[in-house]
């Protein structure tokens, strides 16, 4: 355990930050500082399990969380289901989301690139125009 991370649950030990606030540094001491183990691109071993989207939020003295866990499973299926989608309603959905503002394209969606999207992931960075706001977006 590095210095910073001790002080930090050395503040919380001692009562003077929030169990929230200790939770907030740590993840921004982890941003600016990864550890060793866990440089770019490296993921513990083993293919990862989930999508994680988490976003904590400071509005008018009130914190929102917001932590969601997606199977990566979930994912995996639903892109070789989508092989089983007939072409007249594969073109019917992606006339319906160009309509929409979404111009993407269902039949292009094939597993390899989701596996690719999710390899890629450890190098997500989304900005917040929030200035108390934190995002983060990871495979685990």
């Amino acid at each position: 355990m590095n210095e910073q991370r001790r002080d930090i649950l050395g503040m919380l030990a001692e009562g003077k930050i929030t169990a929230e606030e200790a939770e907030r540094l740590i993840t921004a001491l982890e941003r600016d500082h990864p550890p060793a183990a866990s440089s770019p691109g490296a993921r513990p071993k083993g293919k990862a399990k989930y999508l994680r989207l988490m976003v904590h939020t400071v509005e008018n003295g009130e914190q929102g969380r917001i932590d969601v866990r997606v199977p990566l499973q979930l994912l995996r299926a639903g892109v070789q289901l989508a092989a089983l989608i007939p072409p007249q309603a594969l073109a019917a959905a992606n006339a319906k989301l160009d309509k929409s503002g979404v111009p993407f394209d269902l039949t292009q969606l094939k597993p390899e690139h989701l596996e690719a999207l999710v390899e890629h992931l450890d190098d997500l960075t989304m900005e917040v125009d929030q200035p108390d706001a934190q995002v983060r977006i990871f495979c685990e």
